[in-house]
């Protein structure tokens, strides 16, 4: 969240013309380019490691079978000496692909209906339940767009690639065999536990941005003249 909201607020201030106006949909480009940033830091190697941790199977029950990865640093350590430094990053042009739709998607419309809001009461500030509540819609916005970005992403992280396989090649196969044997409903499984979990999340998030925001800016001034007594 600290990577995607100083990168969209970051990209967002660079798209503006000489005179200072802002280009047209700079929200949606911000919010694309912050989504595309967040991917390469820091999600997709995240993903690939959660990802592996969900998919093995163990029986707790016998105390022989031992589950291959521990916990989180030693799968990311175990895929790194199995497979390469490379495999924490697979998938990451649909991950980037993912995240990318996903804020392109969620802060033109948090923003839309903040504006709307502020129009409508005549006020700067929103009160934190409203900011809460347009952060759950923009939150589901998102996995309801790119449900099946993540459905492929997710198949293409959970097991090593086949030998000489190109990430192309595996893209189309994933495709294909879940067009074939699951038909295309398949691809909008989980959507329901995704908007559950991302929709309350965006709504904390929003409501505390907004809030930290209005202090910082508040308490600026104050920040300024401490700095400068030191």
């Amino acid at each position: 969240m600290a990577i995607r909201f100083t990168t969209f607020q970051a990209y967002k201030d660079l798209m503006v013309s000489k005179d200072g106006t802002p280009w047209k949909l700079n929200n949606l480009w911000a919010g694309l380019l912050a989504g595309v940033t967040e991917a390469v830091l820091v999600v997709t190697p995240m993903d690939v490691v959660k990802i592996r941790l969900q998919a093995q199977r163990h029986s707790m029950a016998d105390p022989l079978d031992i589950p291959k990865y521990r916990n989180a640093a030693h799968c990311a350590y175990t895929v790194i000496r199995e497979e390469g430094f490379g495999a924490l990053y697979r998938g990451v042009g649909l991950t980037s692909l993912r995240q990318a739709s996903n804020q392109a998607a969620n802060f033109p419309t948090y923003h839309f209906l903040k504006g709307y809001l502020q129009r409508k009461q005549d006020i700067t500030d929103l009160p934190g339940y409203q900011a809460a509540i347009i952060g759950c819609i923009s939150g589901a916005m998102g996995p309801l767009v790119n449900n099946p970005i993540d459905i492929v992403k997710t198949r293409i992280q959970k097991t090593p690639n086949p030998e000489g396989l190109s990430g192309w090649a595996r893209f189309k196969d994933v495709n294909g065999s879940i067009l074939k044997n699951e038909g295309w409903r398949a691809f909008y499984k989980g959507v329901t536990p995704r908007v559950l979990r991302v929709a309350p999340g965006q709504a904390v998030t929003f409501a505390v941005y907004e809030r930290v925001s209005r202090w910082l800016d508040n308490n600026s001034d104050s920040f300024k003249l401490t700095a400068a007594a030191k």
